[in-house]
């Protein structure tokens, strides 16, 4: 459907079904988050009342996008909304996130590029990896602490041999030694914040 100026209007039925009046079909919301998308504007009436819904119906969407694993709002930042309800900083906070969302897609194709420039084309690649070795040696620090890692007191079938077993509780040590000198050195930053305080 062609873009007009003026919004199209959906209908919600009492049994929950939305009516898209331009179309004269029946809509879901999956179909009105496409719209969205498209940037095809649109309003949501009460078909019984006539009082305007587009707001609980855009909640809806984002709520079953968020239900489907596409997790786009972090947790604190929701307890952070939620908390705003009632304030006295209520009435700020719409015009404040419009407006951070209104620069943000007016930005979105420039920090596309900056990444990209930054950090290559598989910017996104370079940072699961680095996840990923971190997870790497997270599981090695904490096969330390397991005194049996396969089988009681010995090794299990299919272990490793000896020199590979040898060399990697070698490579351990030295993240776990690694990983114990910056705590230290945390704990003596902390400990010059707290006496200047």
């Amino acid at each position: 459907m062609a873009k007009t100026n003026e919004p199209t209007i959906i209908k919600k039925y009492a049994n929950r079904r939305l009516y898209n009046t331009g179309t004269s079909t029946y809509v879901t919301l999956e179909d009105l988050a496409v719209m969205v998308k498209g940037e095809e504007d649109f309003v949501v009436f009460d078909a019984k009342s006539g009082d305007d819904i587009t707001r609980s119906v855009l909640t809806q969407i984002i709520f079953e996008q968020e239900s489907k694993g596409q997790n786009l709002l972090p947790v604190t930042f929701l307890r952070q909304l939620i908390r705003f309800y009632g304030d006295s900083m209520q009435g700020l906070v719409p015009s404040f996130l419009e407006y951070s969302m209104t620069s943000l897609t007016k930005e979105q194709e420039k920090l596309r590029s900056q990444m990209s420039e930054a950090f290559g084309a598989t910017a996104f690649d370079a940072i699961e990896d680095q996840v990923k070795r971190n997870t790497e040696m997270f599981e090695r620090a904490m096969k330390m602490f397991m005194p049996f890692p396969a089988g009681e007191g010995g090794t299990a079938e299919g272990s490793e041999p000896a020199a590979d077993t040898a060399k990697k509780e070698k490579s351990d040590s030295g993240d776990l030694d690694q990983m114990k000198r910056q705590l230290e050195e945390m704990q003596k930053k902390i400990n010059k914040l707290t006496d200047k305080s």
